[in-house]
């Protein structure tokens, strides 16, 4: 099966090395960011019946350290509440929509991979949802009681904690993607690997420029709090590990004279 068979384009779109032009690439990523945002779009619609026990749900972190705050959490505009539940619609239609993302993404770069190495794809886009996940509810389940009870901690007698449904919603979804989409590196340093662009020699000759830049984007990713920062480092630094790895196991061969033949 030739490269146009491949990707779902004619062989009139492809040039005579059988690559896409650049303006058929640009029409090609159109479509999938079109197709992306209707399928976020579909699944925040369907979130929004259910944005009351979303919110309940984010929140139980919280009220786990801060009983006080299924019934003390406030707002401080009339129509906070109701913008509220339409961001956690939104986030909860990104979320679902997640696995169609990221195989719009990974079908739309896999055009820079020879024909037998596309079966990968569906495999990329299953260990990506998966790593997001993993380290979203990492971030729900161990970061956020460390991180709540740090905040909280604060307080006392004359200082009370009067937490905003709109600024708690913020701090949340922020850290969940944060730490979804970090643990993507394994993930991201394999498929680099695989198209020819990252080694794992490369990976461990920069380790100690990597440790620096880690602990800097852990600053720069977190609320300005050790704990939060340490529990973000500490999991990048066991990714960046596991991305060497992965890179040296998809890392693209060198093909032989008879593999580029065919």
């Amino acid at each position: 099966m030739n490269n146009a068979q491949e990707t779902g384009h004619s062989a009139d779109s492809l040039d005579p090395r059988g690559e896409m032009p650049v303006l058929k690439h640009l029409e090609d990523l159109r479509k999938r960011l079109i197709r992306s945002l209707l399928a976020v779009f579909l699944c925040s619609i369907g979130a929004l019946y259910f944005a009351e026990d979303l919110f309940r749900f984010i929140s139980a972190p919280l009220i786990q350290v801060l009983p006080e705050a299924r019934e003390n959490m406030i707002f401080t505009s009339l129509p906070e509440v109701f913008f509220v539940y339409i961001k956690v619609g939104l986030f909860a239609g990104f979320v679902l929509a997640l696995p169609y993302l990221f195989s719009q993404f990974w079908q739309f770069f896999s055009l820079g991979l020879y024909p037998h190495e596309k079966s990968h794809v569906l495999l990329f886009v299953l260990v990506t949802t998966l790593f997001f996940f993993l380290g979203a509810g990492f971030c729900y389940t161990q970061v956020f009681p460390w991180g709540f009870r740090f905040f909280i901690g604060f307080s006392n007698d004359s200082i009370v904690p009067m937490i905003t449904l709109s600024d708690y919603l913020k701090f949340a979804t922020r850290l969940l993607l944060v730490f979804g989409f970090i643990f993507e590196m394994p993930v991201v340093a394999a498929f680099l690997a695989r198209i020819g662009i990252l080694t794992p020699e490369f990976l461990r000759k920069k380790r100690q420029y990597a440790i620096i830049l880690i602990f800097i984007l852990a600053a720069f990713l977190t609320p300005p709090d050790v704990v939060t920062q340490v529990m973000l480092a500490g999991p990048m630094l066991l990714l960046y590990e596991l991305s060497i790895i992965a890179a040296r196991v998809f890392g693209r061969r060198r093909m032989s004279s008879s593999d580029e033949v065919s």
